[in-house]
């Protein structure tokens, strides 16, 4: 990583409680329009973007109106793994909330920040997160259910719906800086894919809990993990991974129990 390039806003940007951190891959174009609606959209609530090009660029165009937001953007040297990059984007953050943001991301409600800080008004709620849609219109799954070999044949084979919500994609995270920081962000041993799963199993397993915000959002997916190549071998490393590490295993205990307890009161009564 080079040494960032830092713009500030022409005027002091006050107290606001949300640094962003975005990953382009040559995303320019997207990111570009990115930055536009977080300009516009309740820009107020934006203190600090992080944009990391982890492929070869130059900086990214800024809106025409000039950003109400610092923006840092930091220049990758060698391309690295997607939650190193979100992980070295926190350490520019001092905000009390870290926003992990896709570049393909696109934000269709005006309200969508004070809907998202709206979400933690329970102390321990650690991350929340908006609906996310595709661009026809469908509803993306980007609530999931544990990713167990099981979970995978009901879905893909049998076709069942999901049961429950276990983790939430990365493609849009507003989460509690001092949760973030407790957890150590990111375990940056998946290169990329799963390490939102395992970031929101140890996230729930240190107290804290997922909320969905009352508020959508538009993510153009290129879903690669699908097609043959270096990002559907990812994805299986990833897995296999994911399968034989701790969090996986105290997870599925922590259900287990609570199941047990679960039964265990209807017995009583």
């Amino acid at each position: 990583m080079t040494d960032p390039i830092v713009d500030a806003p022409s005027e002091p940007a006050g107290p606001r409680p949300i640094t962003i951190s975005v990953v382009s891959h040559g995303h320019q174009q997207w990111v570009a329009a990115l930055l536009e609606q977080l300009r516009t959209l309740h820009g107020d609530l934006i203190g600090h973007v992080v944009l990391t090009h982890n492929l070869p660029a130059g900086p990214v165009r800024r809106p025409p109106g000039g950003l109400a937001f610092r923006l840092t953007e930091v220049f990758n040297t060698a391309p690295a793994g997607f939650g190193t990059n979100h992980n070295h984007a926190f350490s520019h953050c001092d905000t009390r909330f870290f926003c992990v943001l896709n570049p393909d991301i696109e934000l269709r409600d005006g309200a969508i920040w004070p809907r998202l800080l709206a979400a933690f008004t329970r102390p321990e709620t650690g991350c929340a997160y908006p609906l996310l849609f595709n661009p026809d219109g469908s509803r993306q799954e980007n609530e999931r259910e544990l990713v167990t070999p099981l979970a995978l044949v009901r879905r893909h084979l049998l076709r069942r719906p999901q049961r429950r919500t276990d983790w939430v994609s990365a493609a849009f995270l507003l989460v509690r800086s001092e949760a973030w920081r407790s957890l150590g962000g990111f375990d940056e041993r998946f290169h990329m894919y799963c390490e939102d799963v395992d970031f929101c199993l140890r996230l729930q397993l240190a107290g804290w809990r997922l909320a969905r915000a009352d508020t959508r959002a538009g993510h153009d997916a290129s879903w690669g993990s699908r097609r043959l190549g270096a990002h559907l071998g990812w994805h299986m490393r990833s897995l296999l991974r994911l399968w034989t590490g701790p969090s996986f295993r105290r997870y599925l205990a922590s259900g287990q129990r609570l199941r047990r307890q679960e039964l265990a009161a209807k017995t009583r009564q």
